[in-house]
């Protein structure tokens, strides 16, 4: 049976042959005037036209001296038609192949054909080939969908093989690409002006994370990769601006799972002269407009129940939520108490666990079987360090989060502007990050400088693209391009590139 190396080495003697012609395999131009679509799509109307179309072949038939090639280029595939007779002989000059050299081509090559569009015999759409051209002779063969390509680990470090055979793993993304299009269309036509803030930090903070740490050799000092968008934004409020936001990535040196990955994409907006109640009813209206512009609907289904976006939200209680489950008082319980109620439901119980982590875990695996959409309302201060106190019971912040579909599609908050709250709540934190806890806030005393200059009331929020994979109905690594994976080279590229790769 051939192996991948011996097809390589086949094409590679093909290559060496296209030289031998004076033929250029990778020319730097091509001069396509239609796609694909065009052609097939608007055949009445360009029916006897001349055209260049161009793509990846995608299959070669040759019967004496008639061939079929078809193509394929990103808005679909073509036929070419090339007749003995009608179509151009080899032209090195023009870099143009005669039907007799078609032998040197392959599956996978990309070819660019000018010609009349018409309809074969069988009615096919076609493109007559007059003049056909070589634009990348391809070394390694592409899988066939038939063929399949289904391995996950090779899906993920082959994507771009991936996408090729699996075209609905390549419109995922132009969705992901409309979703965060739709994203920003609905902010600045709010008012929201986009400001891109640094990733490389010297104090990190806005979640609870632990951080990527690089070294800037410039400044001869550590930098932290962001966590989250948030100070650097809320320090925008302090200089004047009103609606602000940004979308990028930002870095969590946590552990892989279906809806986290170290390194996504995400967005916050900051609001000057809202709180969290407007911040509620404007994302309910975002939410909406950028799922019907990503999706084409306002209707999910999870765990056999419907999704609906353009439904009246439910609120929900924090502390009410957990005492109905788990019977603990949020604001008057003991660690054991939190502990005691982990074990019972078989959640993890840390050698460094605290209060607020833990009853966090204990929501956590209630939030997992929620439909919604639902706002979850009054967190306690201990859990949120950043959000402004309930006048209504200062126990309690100015914090919602939706919940849909068994996870938390974003965070937002009344802002905290108070300097001495704030500076309280980073020492807090600070404390917890001395006694072991790393995901705990570090102290910016910069951004507390910032507020003692005066921030004005304001209403915060974030979400990442999270929101997107759940709606998509994927994982978080099947969710992004390119997932991180732990570096690896396989035996066929070993044996292939030999030397070049092991000399270290």
């Amino acid at each position: 049976m051939a192996t991948l190396k011996d097809f390589r080495d086949e094409r590679l003697r093909k290559l060496e042959d296209i030289k031998s012609l004076g033929l250029n395999p990778y020319p730097a131009k091509a001069n396509r005037t239609k796609d694909s679509a065009e052609v097939v799509g608007n055949f009445d109307e360009l029916s006897g036209q001349n055209c260049t179309v161009a793509g990846r072949i995608v299959s070669i038939r040759k019967f004496g001296k008639l061939a079929f090639l078809v193509v394929r280029d990103y808005s679909g595939t073509v036929q070419l038609m090339m007749r003995k007779g009608s179509a151009s002989e080899l032209d090195a000059s023009e870099n143009v192949l005669g039907i007799d050299n078609l032998t040197l081509l392959d599956s996978g090559d990309f070819v660019e054909a000018e010609g009349e569009i018409i309809k074969t015999q069988t009615g096919e759409i076609s493109v007559q080939v007059n003049k056909l051209r070589l634009l990348a002779k391809s070394l390694r063969p592409m899988p066939t969908q038939q063929d399949g390509f289904t391995n996950k680990e090779e899906r993920m470090r082959r994507r771009y093989v991936d996408m090729n055979v699996n075209l609905d793993v390549r419109d995922r993304f132009v969705r992901r690409s409309k979703f965060w299009q739709a994203t920003r269309d609905f902010l600045n036509e709010s008012g929201f002006i986009e400001i891109n803030t640094p990733i490389l930090e010297h104090t990190t903070g806005g979640a609870d994370a632990k951080p990527f740490v690089t070294n800037m050799d410039a400044l001869d000092q550590d930098f932290y990769l962001r966590i989250s968008h948030e100070l650097p934004l809320k320090r925008l409020l302090g200089a004047g601006y009103e609606k602000v936001y940004d979308i990028g990535p930002r870095f969590r040196n946590e552990n892989y799972s279906d809806e986290h990955l170290p390194e996504h994409i995400a967005m916050e907006w900051y609001w000057a002269y809202a709180d969290w109640k407007d911040g509620m009813e404007f994302m309910e209206k975002m939410y909406l407009s950028v799922v019907k512009e990503t999706f084409g609907k306002d209707k999910f289904e999870f765990n056999g129940q419907e999704i609906d976006f353009a439904s009246n939200w439910e609120t929900w209680d924090y502390a009410t939520v957990i005492k109905d489950r788990y019977g603990i008082d949020v604001f008057d319980s003991s660690l054991e108490d939190v502990k005691k109620a982990l074990k019972d439901n078989n959640l993890e119980v840390e050698k460094t666990e605290n209060r607020a982590r833990g009853i966090d875990k204990l929501w956590k695996n209630i939030r997992k079987d929620v439909v919604g959409p639902v706002w979850l309302i009054n967190t306690p201060k201990f859990i949120s360090p950043l959000a402004k106190s309930n006048p209504d019971d200062p126990r309690t912040v100015q914090r919602f989060q939706p919940i849909i579909a068994g996870s938390e599609f974003g965070n937002g908050f009344s802002e905290l502007n108070d300097p001495i709250d704030q500076l309280d709540r980073f020492v807090e934190q600070q404390e917890m990050r001395e006694s072991g806890d790393d995901e705990a806030m570090m102290l910016d005393i910069d951004f507390v400088e910032m507020l003692e200059y005066g921030m004005p009331p304001a209403c915060g929020w974030g979400h990442s693209e999270r929101v997107f994979w759940v709606l998509e109905g994927v994982s978080a690594r099947e969710g992004v391009p390119f997932p991180q994976l732990r570096s690896d080279i396989d035996q066929t590229t070993k044996e292939i590139y030999g030397d070049k790769l092991f000399k270290l």
